[in-house]
């Protein structure tokens, strides 16, 4: 290879480093400005470096078997940022692909202006500035791993002015003098997730930790009926408990004796009557008068999706689902005693085969299938990251390729895209999923379809792609979901 050549390789790579570093702003401002959420097939843009930027380009190959160029994504946040759009998510990666497949008949001004109307114009600084005056408090009851990872995209979000107000935590006292610091270094730093995006200071006179600028309030407390949140300036808040100590009415209706909580969402699978909301799937059985709601399992929320799509276009008759689940702190380090059956094992030595409910819970989502899914699962020594296998038997044939160009397009421009996502890599494994906010993740590769017979293997980060399901569901119950865009039928989506 001449000189010229490698000359070139390292130019074109110096003009793109400065094209992403260019869209850095564009991003920034979109966000802080218009509370416009903007991501590339899935992956959010926002606080990311050059290189992630040009790494989520990079990404697209795996589904739409080409990289994105940034000459063709730094044209679309330009035009967005001149339409005065109000609050939304914006998939620019979609959209810069959709408008190549029609350049040569439409501007791009047009184009734009077509795919996210509903929002073109929108803005206007004096109702978002009320707007954020109407904040939802949040409380989180417990500070453990899905507590710490909510708490991450809480503060996250609040820098393009979203409503949801992470405005306390509720522990108990450690045995530690200095447990506000620990609990604050657990936050700082994570062995899985990596060190939090931002500054964390902690505030001990007051007992509060202040993460990029959120005050959160760290109450101590010994129940769920013992805390008057209102003496904290905290009223009418959604409380999520994050503890999984209590599953029913009667325990999780004790957060509701506690003066300023209005409503209480649980991180686990709830028990009698509470409703079991996946979202993205069964959000309609949520109305104004329930008090109390449960997003189900992480491995509820990462296969009902897919089950979902591939029960409407292809139909199941039956089948078995198997998770190869990371284990979790209720096992064992070493071996000892434990109530539950083999998890008394050591966790980071041992497969465990263990039993999951979760091949039930789907039913609750999806009625269709009462009764017709098996289910168990293997805890392995890895600390994050799972993979559900689901083995189904279709009503309608189809081949490994109808099946994965499918599920690519449920991913792409269903209203499932956010539940939902594609990959087709021969290489990946289980640490590429780690931070995938989607509730599941279909490895196009591992599908087998035979006729009726159908075998699918998705993944699924058990802690982000779980908490990203609860902020959607804590988001609709306050009345602050936002459009996403491209919507399904949007000009050239296929």
């Amino acid at each position: 290879m001449s000189q010229e050549q490698l000359n070139r390789y390292f130019s074109d790579w110096t003009e793109r480093e400065a094209i992403a570093e260019a869209m850095i702003p564009l991003i920034g401002r979109l966000y802080r400005r218009n509370n416009v959420v903007t991501s590339m097939y899935g992956r959010a843009l926002i606080n990311q470096s050059v290189i992630n930027i040009l790494k989520a380009h990079r990404f697209v190959r795996q589904i739409e078997a080409e990289e994105l160029d940034v000459h063709d994504t730094y044209p679309v946040l330009e035009t967005l940022d001149r339409l005065n759009l109000g609050q939304a998510h914006i998939d620019i990666g979609k959209l810069a692909n959709q408008y190549n497949q029609v350049r040569d008949e439409q501007s791009l001004e047009d184009f734009l202006r077509e795919a996210v109307n509903p929002v073109v114009d929108r803005y206007d600084e004096e109702a978002k500035a009320a707007s954020e005056s109407e904040t939802k408090d949040i409380v989180l009851y417990g500070f453990g791993r899905i507590g710490r990872y909510l708490a991450r995209i809480l503060v996250e979000k609040a820098g393009g002015g979203n409503n949801l107000r992470l405005r306390a935590i509720v522990v108990r006292k450690g045995g530690a003098e200095n447990d506000l610091e620990k609990r604050a270094s657990l936050l700082r730093r994570d062995s899985v997730h990596g060190s939090f995006r931002g500054t964390i200071t902690v505030d001990e006179e007051n007992e509060a930790i202040i993460a990029n600028g959120n005050y959160i309030k760290v109450i101590y407390s010994d129940g769920p009926d013992q805390v008057d949140y209102t003496q904290y300036g905290i009223d009418n808040a959604i409380i999520i408990d994050n503890t999984g100590k209590w599953r029913d009415d009667e325990g999780l209706g004790l957060h509701l004796k506690s003066r300023g909580a209005s409503r209480v969402v649980l991180t686990a699978p709830g028990k009698g009557n509470i409703k079991n909301i996946v979202p993205g799937i069964n959000n309609d059985l949520y109305t104004d008068e329930d008090r109390i709601l449960s997003v189900a399992s992480c491995t509820t929320n990462a296969i009902t999706p897919v089950l979902k799509a591939v029960k409407e276009q292809f139909g199941i008759v039956d089948g078995h689902m198997e998770t190869v689940h990371a284990y979790t702190n209720d096992q064992n380090l070493i071996d000892n005693y434990h109530k539950g059956e083999r998890r008394g094992r050591s966790a980071p030595l041992n497969m465990v085969l263990t039993e999951t409910g979760a091949a039930k819970a789907v039913a609750k989502a999806l009625p269709d299938l009462d009764g017709k899914l098996t289910g168990n699962a293997i805890r392995v020594p890895t600390p994050n990251v799972s993979m559900a296998i689901l083995n189904l038997n279709l009503e309608k044939a189809a081949t490994r390729d109808e099946m994965n160009e499918f599920l690519r397009d449920v991913a792409l421009h269903s209203d499932l895209q956010k539940q939902v996502d594609y990959v087709s890599s021969p290489e990946v494994v289980s640490s590429d999923f780690v931070g995938s906010r989607h509730a599941g993740v279909v490895d196009g590769q591992a599908t087998i379809a035979n006729g009726n017979r159908a075998v699918l293997y998705v993944w699924y980060d058990n802690e982000a792609g779980y908490s990203a399901q609860v902020i959607r569901l804590v988001s609709e119950m306050a009345g602050m979901s936002f459009p996403i865009f491209p919507e399904r039928g949007t000009a050239a989506d296929h």
